[in-house]
Parts: C-alpha cells; sequence; structure tokens
C-alpha cells in the first residue's frame, strides 16, 4: 500500500476515542433538499438521554407499556383504564449497561482458560453488539403462565375498582348483612314479590322447562311470568338452594350486587371515556348510590343498571373510543364489542322497565355514531384523503352482537306482547301514567327514606300523588359539578353539547305526561311510535339516564381540575416532560366530594323481618285461594309459595288481571253457599283464610265465622283457618 493510500485509510478510521458510529460506506452529502444528518451521540449521551417516544407514549389500554421513565405520580392515574402488571424497575436496565469507561472486554476462551484481551479499540464497539447468539430462554410452563397473568390482573385498576365497589356497598348497606337469612330492605311489598321471581326459574327448569313462562301463581292464568319483569338475568343465582331462608338469602345478595355492579360498571365507563381516576369514582358513586334510588329499593330490576354501563364501557373500549382521545383505529378490539353486545343482552334480560329505554339509547348511538363516520369519511374524500376507518373484524363483531341482542330481546319480548294480546288491561293509559308522572322539582326532592334531605323535604312531598315513585332527587353535589362541566371541563364543547342534549331529552322522558303540551312531544311521542314505552307506567324510572349524562359531566369537571394540579407541579421544571407530584393534601382533596355523594345516598330505613309462613303450602290441595288476596298481601303469599310451588290464584303484577278480579269478587262472602259454589267452579279446591292479615281487611269476620256449607270441611290450626272445597 503507498503512503497516501494509507494517509487516506488512516483519515477514514474513526476511533473510538471520537465517541461517534462508523459512517456508513454509502452515506450520500447532505443536498439543500436532504437535511443534513443529526451529530451522533456517544454511547454513554444515547444511555442517558430520555427517549422523546418514551415520554410521548401512551401505553394501550390493558396491554403493558415497556417504556421506563422518571415520572413520578401525579394527581391521579393516566386517563385510561389498565390491567399492566407494574412497570419494570430502572434498576434491571442500569444493571444491563456497559461501563463507558472500561477499555478492554474481558473473555473466556472455550476451555475456560483466561482468553488474551481483546483489542481495546475493537472492545469498545463489541459492548454494543453480541459476538455470540443468546439462547432465548424456555417459556415458563402454563400453570406459572396462568398463575402470573392472574397476579397481574389482580394488581390491575379493574381489580382494584371492583374491591373498592364491594367495600363501598357493604358499608352503605350493612344494615342488610345482619340477618340476610329472615330479613330483606325497604318493605314487604314488592322485595317478596322477587322472591318468588327469583325462585320461581330455578325450581321449573329442573322439573318441566316448557312450563317456565307458566309460573304457579295467578291460576287459571298462562305465561304469569310475564306479568312482571322476570330477573332471568340472574337465572345461575336461582339454581343455588331452595326453601324459604335460601330465597331470602338470594335476594339480599343481588341486592348488594346491584350497587356494586352500577358503581363499577360506571367507573370503568368513565375511566374508558378519558376522565382521571377521582372524576370516575365520584362519577360513579353519583349514579350508584344516588338519592333517588332510594325509593326504588323495592325493586331490584330497577337497581339493576350496572350492566348498561358496564357494557358501554365495553362497546366503547372495543371500538377504541374515548371522548378524550376519539376514535383510533389501533386500540380496537373485536372480543370487547362481542363482549359489551352480550352484557347489553342479560342487562335486557333482567326486565323491560328499565331494558326498553336502554334498548332505545343503544339504537341512537349506533346512528349517531353511523352518521358521524360516514360524515368524516365524505369530508375526507372531498378533500382527496383518507378518513377514519373500521378494520372488517370490528364490523363483524358488532354485526353478531346486535344480532344477539336483537335475538334476545325478542324472544324474551314475545311472551310480553302475549300477554299483553290475552290482557288488554295489562295496556298502559296516558291517564294511568299520568298519576305516576314527576313535576319539574321532583329532581331536587329526596325520597323519605334519605338520611340526609329525607326529613327536610317531607313538606314537598306531601302534595306529590305518588311520591314513592315521583321524588327524583339526582344528588346536589353531582348537580353542581355537572353544572360547572358545561362551562369548564375537559371534555370539548361538542362534547358537553351532546351531553346536554342527552340530558335534557332524559328529563324530558322522564317528566312524562307533565312535560311541554303534557308530554304530547317527548314521552307522548315514544308511547305512540316506540314499541314498549306503551307497557310502561311510571316514567321517573327514566331519571336514571339523567344520573348517568350528569355523572359523565361531573367527571369532566374533576378530571380538568386533576389536569390543571398536575400542570401547576410541573411548570417549574426545567424539563416539564417529568411531572411532579402533586402535594398529598391536594390528592386527597379531590375526593371530597365523593364523601359527600356517599352521605347523600345514604339510607335511613330499616330491614324489614319477613314472618315466618303460618303453613306447609306443599301439603296443601291446589289450586288454592290464600285470604286476604290484594295487591299488598299477595306479595307476602307468593314469597310462602316458595314451598313447593302450590297453584295458587294470588299474584302480585303491574295489573290485576280480570279472571283473578273476578275470583276474589267470589271470595267476598265466602264461606257462604254462593260463594262455595263459585269457587268450585272456578276451579278451587283449597281456600286458607290467615288470621294475622285478616283484621282490617274484607275478610275480617272469618276470624270466627263457623261455615255455612256442610260440604266443606274446616280445620283450624291456630294461625290459619284451612277450608277444603
Amino acid at each position: 500500500m503507498s503512503s497516501e493510500d494509507a494517509s487516506r485509510s488512516a483519515a477514514n478510521t474513526v476511533t473510538p476515542g471520537d465517541g461517534a458510529e462508523p459512517p456508513a460506506a454509502d452515506t450520500p452529502a447532505p443536498t439543500p433538499d436532504t437535511p443534513a444528518a443529526e451529530p451522533a451521540k456517544t454511547p454513554a449521551a444515547r444511555t442517558a438521554e430520555p427517549d422523546a417516544d418514551v415520554l410521548a407514549a401512551e401505553p394501550a389500554v390493558g396491554e403493558p407499556s415497556n417504556a421506563v421513565t422518571a415520572e413520578t405520580p401525579s394527581v391521579d392515574d393516566a386517563a385510561e383504564p389498565t390491567d399492566d402488571a407494574p412497570a419494570e424497575s430502572p434498576a434491571a436496565s442500569d444493571a444491563a449497561a456497559v461501563d463507558p469507561e472500561a477499555d478492554t472486554l474481558e473473555t473466556t476462551a472455550v476451555d475456560g482458560t483466561e482468553a488474551e484481551p481483546a483489542d481495546p479499540e475493537v472492545g469498545r464497539w463489541r459492548r454494543f453488539a453480541a459476538t455470540e447468539p443468546t439462547a432465548e430462554p424456555e417459556p415458563a410452563a402454563w400453570p406459572r403462565r396462568a398463575l402470573r397473568r392472574t397476579g397481574t390482573a389482580l394488581r390491575g385498576e379493574n381489580a382494584i375498582a371492583a374491591m373498592v365497589s364491594v367495600v363501598l356497598t357493604l358499608a352503605m348497606n350493612w344494615k342488610v348483612l345482619r340477618d340476610p337469612l329472615h330479613s330483606i330492605p325497604h318493605d314487604l311489598g314488592d322485595p317478596l314479590l322477587q322472591t318468588y321471581t327469583l325462585a320461581w326459574p330455578g325450581s321449573v327448569l329442573f322439573d318441566d322447562p316448557g312450563q317456565l313462562w307458566n309460573a304457579s301463581n295467578f291460576y287459571p292464568n298462562r305465561l304469569s311470568f310475564a306479568f312482571t319483569d322476570t330477573l332471568l338475568g340472574y337465572l345461575p343465582a336461582s339454581l343455588i338452594g331452595t326453601g324459604h331462608e335460601a330465597a331470602l338469602l338470594r335476594y339480599n345478595v343481588l341486592y348488594l350486587f346491584t350497587f356494586a355492579l352500577a358503581f363499577f360498571g360506571c367507573y370503568v365507563l368513565l375511566r374508558q371515556l378519558g376522565a382521571r381516576v377521582a372524576g370516575s369514582a365520584i362519577g360513579a358513586a353519583a349514579v350508584a348510590y344516588a338519592p333517588w334510588k332510594l325509593a326504588q329499593a323495592g325493586h331490584l330490576h330497577i337497581l339493576s343498571i350496572g350492566g348498561i354501563a358496564l357494557s358501554l364501557a365495553m362497546l366503547a373500549r372495543g371500538h377504541g373510543y374515548s371522548l378524550r382521545h376519539g376514535y383510533r383505529a389501533e386500540r380496537t378490539k373485536w372480543g370487547w364489542v362481542i363482549g359489551g353486545w352480550l352484557v347489553a343482552a342479560w342487562q335486557v334480560s333482567i326486565g323491560f322497565g328499565v331494558g326498553v329505554g336502554f334498548g332505545y339509547l343503544l339504537g341512537g348511538i349506533v346512528v349517531v355514531s353511523m352518521l358521524i363516520f360516514a360524515g368524516k369519511n365524505v369530508i375526507a374524500s372531498l378533500n382527496k384523503r383518507i378518513g377514519p376507518r373500521i378494520p372488517w373484524r370490528v364490523l363483524v363483531a358488532d354485526l353478531v352482537g346486535m344480532l344477539a341482542f336483537a335475538g334476545i330481546s325478542l324472544a324474551l319480548a314475545i311472551p310480553f306482547f302475549q300477554v299483553l294480546k290475552e290482557h288488554p288491561e295489562a295496556e298502559r293509559s296516558l291517564e294511568e301514567v299520568g298519576f305516576f308522572s314527576p313535576v319539574w322539582s321532583s329532581f331536587l326532592i329526596s325520597p323519605e327514606e334519605s338520611a340526609v334531605w329525607g326529613e327536610a323535604h317531607a313538606g314537598a312531598r306531601e302534595g306529590m300523588p305518588w311520591p314513592p315513585e315521583t321524588t327524583l332527587l339526582v344528588g346536589f353535589t353531582v348537580l353542581a359539578l355537572a353544572i360547572v362541566g358545561l362551562i369548564w371541563s375537559t371534555w370539548t364543547p361538542r362534547q358537553r353539547a351532546f351531553l346536554a342534549l342527552g340530558t335534557t331529552v332524559s328529563v324530558a322522558l322522564a317528566l312524562g305526561t307533565n312535560f311541554l303540551d303534557k308530554g304530547a312531544w317527548a314521552y307522548g311521542l315514544a308511547y305512540e311510535y316506540l314499541p314498549g314505552f306503551d307497557g310502561l307506567r311510571t316514567p321517573g324510572r327514566l331519571v336514571f339516564f339523567t344520573s348517568l349524562f350528569l355523572s359523565i359531566l361531573a367527571a369532566g369537571t374533576l378530571t380538568r381540575l386533576a389536569d390543571q394540579l398536575d400542570s401547576y407541579a410541573t411548570m417549574d421544571r426545567v424539563d416539564t416532560r417529568f411531572r411532579a407530584a402533586v402535594p398529598a393534601p391536594l390528592r386527597v382533596a379531590l375526593l371530597l366530594p365523593l364523601l359527600l355523594v356517599l352521605a347523600e345516598g345514604y339510607s335511613a330505613a330499616e330491614v324489614k323481618k319477613v314472618p315466618e309462613p303460618p303453613v306447609a303450602m306443599s301439603q296443601l290441595a291446589e289450586p288454592v285461594l290464600i285470604l286476604p288476596s290484594d295487591g299488598w298481601h299477595d306479595s307476602m303469599i307468593q314469597y310462602w309459595s316458595v314451598d313447593g310451588f302450590p297453584r295458587i290464584v294470588n299474584g302480585t303484577a303491574g295489573f290485576t288481571p280480570t279472571n283473578q278480579d273476578e275470583i276474589r269478587q267470589h271470595a267476598l262472602t265466602f264461606p257462604s253457599e254462593k260463594s262455595v259454589a263459585d269457587l268450585r267452579a272456578d276451579g278451587i279446591k283449597t281456600v286458607v283464610a290467615v288470621r294475622s292479615l285478616l283484621e282490617g281487611s274484607q275478610w275480617d269476620y272469618l276470624q270466627d265465622i263457623p261455615s255455612r256449607d256442610s260440604t266443606i270441611t274446616v280445620e283450624d290450626r291456630g294461625a290459619v283457618l284451612i277450608f277444603t272445597l
């Protein structure tokens, strides 16, 4: 080699001491159209410099993040929920870092002897590239992987939220836990009816599944199981246990479950939409423990609203959507989409009292989303750009999910439509709806069960025709936060406008015939043109959707406040990409509204001791008429009948079947000869008079009167008189 060639070779050789990487052989020189390459950084500089992409990146919901940052905890977690395990400690990466000051790379020969030191100049570069291929570790056995995933899930935010939901439920409803085998919350009316409703499927599915819809009450009517909401979504619980204690325990457990699911469902929905932890917790509590629910504590099908929020959260997550970030195609997950539709179908299977409104809400969301999506694609095509796209797997999942939802809803609705056909008296008139319709002030009036506002609002309730259905206080705390959220929020103005519109529509429908022009432009339209609304008599129960919209607005307010506190704590830092910790008192202060919300939703009502059955119902010759028979006492009688489920005339529903009313009329003069003859013609075999219930009823005279008909036998068992016809 000539001296000139050697000089050129030495000039092109990069020494390790320069800290620059060897240039590529064909690297072109920079031109005016090509930006000059950035100066190369030393290995030490590259190790110490924070990665801008890592700081800016946001981990996908439910996926582990491999980024290790130097962030300190903020007011609360990131804007979206995650079930990830804790990030790997920076010590792990530090341990793998190479000392930049070392000049040699020690190696070991194959035979185990010390190898000669490598060339110092070559050794510097070998630190950044493995000279030998590293063997990949063998995957752990499936039990270990399953345990690891289970542990990760149990440490995730959703698991913690579920545990908090249970703890709050037990704390707010501790009275139910005192004697769940012999007592029931609220009153001895509808709750006892629903113990029967829950117990019936578990009995008939083992004996004669084809008779599911022909329950043992309301003899001789068919399809009596469809006379009221069926609670079929709780079928797994119905299959566990028999008898009276099991019926009460089943009801009490499900009663507690409704509050826990409502809190959890609303929490994950708000987190998915982009709210921070504090805002999500307070918004969830405002729905789960809204004061209006205290008056509905006897209606398990109305308390069971958690599936609505949970299904919306799953659908939003499956479609990669949040209010804070909009639609992101890379975050779509078709499994969550199918799961969301199935949860929605499960919610409808509990009852149509809330399911009808939920079904139309889902339909409205689908239609509006399709219009917005189509509009964006049209605008994009006009601007010669590519509009948003939905992965085909998600579209297929939507199609399958919607078909499943529609099929299940229709299958459950068929018996109800048949009941309306056979019993015209079951249809609700607008006059009946008007009796149960609230007024504008109802949304500010508390039920009497409220420990905080009950006594204070006693005067306002006096003028109401039916306070249990027209006291609709949503909560002053969430109402104040929602009003602020209309003006100052993390949600965009357009999103706030949609939420305000949803709140207005839900209020208009909940007012029933007391909205403008006697409801002709709101509930009247729904009653006339939307199937299902003509079977609802209590429009005030639609207030749930009002609470849901208000909770989203309130969560936006608190999320904006949390973001502001984060920015104040970080503004004085040199590198604002690293967040500073907000002082603990401020973080705690964000949760103070939670205490106010829970206080407003705390019930002062006591649980009720359930009377023991006065007679073994399974030993009576059926069909049976138990006196007194009316809308109140029949609820308890149905509970007593879970012992064997004999066919009984007694039954309570939202309407009184014509033939049941006729049988009651025939029994008014019992045991006169005409009454006995009429009851025999009706097919009745046994009449039971319960002495403890007769006082003050139309059959009070039966306590001491002897039989007037020698063809019937009377057995006096003290607590009851048994007449065998």
